[in-house]
């Protein structure tokens, strides 16, 4: 008697193989996208502001 819990071998190694198969293409589009220059770094430098003791540091104009 099935009870809908049983899961096919075939099926789950088909299901795992699907899933590394997408993650490979996602890689691919990155990698491609990437080598054409689709991409962009979109940090500023508000993101490379230098800190002191862990705390961002403020330019004082005073």
């Amino acid at each position: 008697m099935r009870t809908g819990g049983e899961i096919d071998i075939n099926h789950a190694k088909a299901s795992a193989a699907m899933t590394v198969f997408l993650l490979l293409l996602l890689l691919l589009f990155l990698v491609v996208a990437s080598a054409v220059g689709l991409t962009a770094d979109s940090r500023d430098s508000a993101d490379w502001k230098p800190t002191d003791d862990g705390r961002r540091w403020t330019s004082r104009t005073c």
